[in-house]
């Protein structure tokens, strides 16, 4: 069986659960580190994907198929 793949926003609500129930404090101490454990590498994961999308929405790609930083796109057409 395969196992589907979380959306951002899933995984994002996931560690806000876990962030919340630690908050509450009303967890036992294992289970807690659990989702201490779990909680930091999804963090980490998301972290990754907000590189990425970062990564991906600062650049341009010319009409050559060159991907290019938005920036220097920008200086381009501001000094025309």
């Amino acid at each position: 069986m395969a196992t589907e793949k979380k959306t951002f926003e899933q995984e994002l609500q996931e560690l806000e659960t876990i962030v919340s129930s630690l908050e509450r404090g009303d967890v036992p101490l294992e289970e807690a580190l659990a989702q201490f454990q779990t909680g930091v590498q999804l963090a980490g994961k998301l972290n990754g994907t907000l590189k990425n999308a970062e990564e991906a929405v600062t650049k341009v790609m010319t009409p050559d198929g060159e991907l290019k930083p938005f920036e220097d796109n920008d200086d381009k057409q501001s000094a025309e």
